[in-house]
């Protein structure tokens, strides 16, 4: 006799069965995303993982599966499951598929819709009488640098939250003096001059240099590559790119590093036991091997990295863990706050973390600045092969060797020679007041050889400035004074150290030169670009000609072709401003 099976039996078995299949799936995450083939040679994985990107997937259709399942069940269910599998396979021996969903088979016209970037409103104009205080922290991140590149070779001008000035200034070199000793770990230089934007301004720049060390003088370093091996990163632009990266850093270690590896995707693991930095193929083929898939437990990642890290703790030597991923982080502990309290809790023992940035379309970049900065440490975003190369070869000791922190800048302006001042950029290191002097005050960090300038527009008493004064000014007897355009200080601490140190810099107002030197020219005009590129509110009728004509008179000696770019992407910019804004750059054709 026949048995009567129901649809909702049937739909049960059918859970049952895949259940089932997905048990026998499921892999141990290294085995997952760690394959055991042999990479080929370093050279030859270089060119195929990067130089060329893989053939777009084809949608294709195929018969229903139904997977078998080792479990006992229902003989009659088995039956009509069966049979329902070969009743589906005849109703499609005629059948002309039908083209894919729109969904599925178009990609976003824009990708970056998707993308997470922390807004901040840009710095205003303060009357000197009534807020004669800045402090802010320094900051030597170029992540946004990179990331503005990105999206304007992809033919995109980038949201304008993803715009950080300081950081497209920071991202060239400065010919600033070097400190006599490293008795003071940096040397702060000044300049003044007119403000190309402005005429009733001056621009004041503040540079600082870190003492530089050789590649032999570097401590020993203990190092844990955190790699995000999740679905999310099998893109030519995020795990081959990130894979070819680290394979550069690794290439500049010696025998007293030592390498760690810890993957994450739905779970993580450790994939390289703490490994000598001169055993280059072991290292390598571990690199080699990873491959992606799965979800994003990047908490999981990150607390396992830190253990790994306590336990081959270098004392005196430099400990950091590297965190290379697209900030996708989808399960386990994935609350922004969360994972930032997390690396400000491990930051007091000493290991310090740096975040690489890869991929395009779900990039978090708002979690990877903020990871860096409550980590101690710095953030990049790694779009070439040639921005890995900058970062972890050519200013390796810069990027992973911290020789002061929480560094806090504060100026002080005289209300007898300001009028009205602005700080250009560092929209999300502003401080308190009180915070200078507070040494629980978390801070930026300098590494060796590191640049960080700063620029103010000020507006000097007797010149027009933006916001009018007021009918009941305050009055002050700062005769003492009178000369000094502003007072620089700084606090600093040396690494080991929880106290802080302070240095001071008169500014006078004499020092004013005639014209900008060629490195200040060039400064300003990347702070020219970064303020149009976030919608130019300051900036007048200073267009991107403007920028171009002062850029270009100031390359200098460009040795690795960085300005003569920038130049390339002010002009990018100008062909990708919308037709309404057009009046503002008509003239750059001339």
């Amino acid at each position: 006799m026949n048995r009567v099976v129901s649809r909702g039996s049937l739909l049960i078995a059918a859970a049952v069965l895949a259940a089932c299949a997905a048990k026998r799936e499921e892999k141990d995450v290294l085995a997952e995303h760690v394959g055991a083939t042999p990479p080929p040679p370093i050279e030859t994985r270089l060119i195929e993982e990067t130089a060329s990107a893989p053939a777009q997937p084809t949608v294709v259709y195929a018969e229903p599966q139904i997977a078998s399942a080792p479990v006992m069940a229902d003989a009659a269910v088995i039956g009509q499951v069966s049979r329902a599998k070969a009743e589906m396979k005849m109703a499609s021996s005629n059948y002309a598929p039908m083209p894919p969903p729109a969904m599925l088979a178009t990609p976003s016209p824009n990708p970056a819709d998707t993308e997470r970037y922390e807004h901040q409103k840009d710095n205003g104009v303060h009357l000197a009488v009534e807020q004669p205080v800045s402090t802010f922290s320094i900051d030597v991140d170029t992540g946004a640098y990179a990331n503005v590149r990105r999206f304007l070779n992809e033919g995109r001008l980038p949201p304008q939250d993803a715009v950080r000035v300081e950081e497209l200034i920071n991202y060239f070199d400065y010919e600033y003096a070097t400190p006599n000793s490293r008795d003071t770990p940096f040397r702060v230089s000044t300049e003044l001059a007119a403000a190309p934007w402005n005429s009733q301004a001056l621009l004041m720049r503040i540079g600082i240099k870190g003492f530089e060390i050789e590649a032999k003088e570097r401590p020993a370093a203990n190092l844990v590559f955190l790699i995000d091996v999740s679905g999310s990163m099998d893109s030519p632009d995020k795990l081959p790119l990130l894979k070819n990266a680290f394979r550069m850093l690794t290439d500049q270690l010696t025998g007293r590093d030592r390498v760690s590896m810890v993957v994450y995707a739905g779970n993580s693991g450790v994939v390289l036991e703490p490994t000598p930095g001169n055993a280059k193929n072991q290292i390598q083929e571990a690199l080699a091997r990873l491959s992606a898939g799965g979800s994003t437990n990047g908490a999981s990642g990150i607390q396992l990295a830190y253990k790994l890290a306590h336990d081959t703790l270098v004392k005196g030597g430099i400990n950091r863990v590297v965190l290379a991923t697209d900030g996708d982080f989808n399960v386990g502990t994935v609350d922004f706050e969360s994972l930032v309290d997390i690396v400000e809790r491990e930051r007091a023992t000493g290991v310090e973390l740096t975040t690489l940035g890869f991929g395009t379309g779900n990039y978090n970049e708002q979690l990877m600045e903020r990871l860096a900065d409550a980590g101690n440490g710095n953030y990049a975003y790694i779009d070439t092969l040639s921005e890995a190369r900058k970062v972890l070869v050519s200013q390796l000791s810069s990027t992973l060797y911290t020789i002061a922190k929480d560094v806090k800048i504060q100026v002080e302006f005289n209300p007898t020679e300001v009028l009205e001042y602005r700080l250009i950029g560092y929209e999300n290191r502003m401080l308190a007041r009180e915070d200078f002097n507070n040494d629980k005050v978390d801070a930026g960090e300098i590494g060796a050889g590191h640049r960080v300038t700063a620029l103010y527009e000020v507006v000097p008493v007797g010149a027009k400035g933006r916001v009018d004064s007021l009918r009941y000014g305050v009055k002050n007897d700062l005769a003492t004074v009178k000369g000094e355009l502003a007072n620089v200080r700084l606090r600093y601490k040396k690494p080991g150290s929880d106290s802080s140190q302070l240095l001071e810099y008169p500014i006078r107002r004499d020092a004013v030169t005639e014209k900008l030197s060629t490195d200040f020219r060039f400064a300003a005009s990347v702070a020219a670009f970064g303020q149009l590129l976030r919608g130019g509110k300051y900036m007048g009728d200073f267009n991107y000609a403007d920028v171009t004509k002062l850029a270009s008179g100031s390359m200098g000696e460009d040795r690795d072709g960085y300005r003569k770019e920038f130049v390339s992407l002010v002009a990018l910019a100008k062909s990708l401003t919308p037709a309404t804004d057009v009046s503002k750059v008509s003239q750059i054709s001339e």
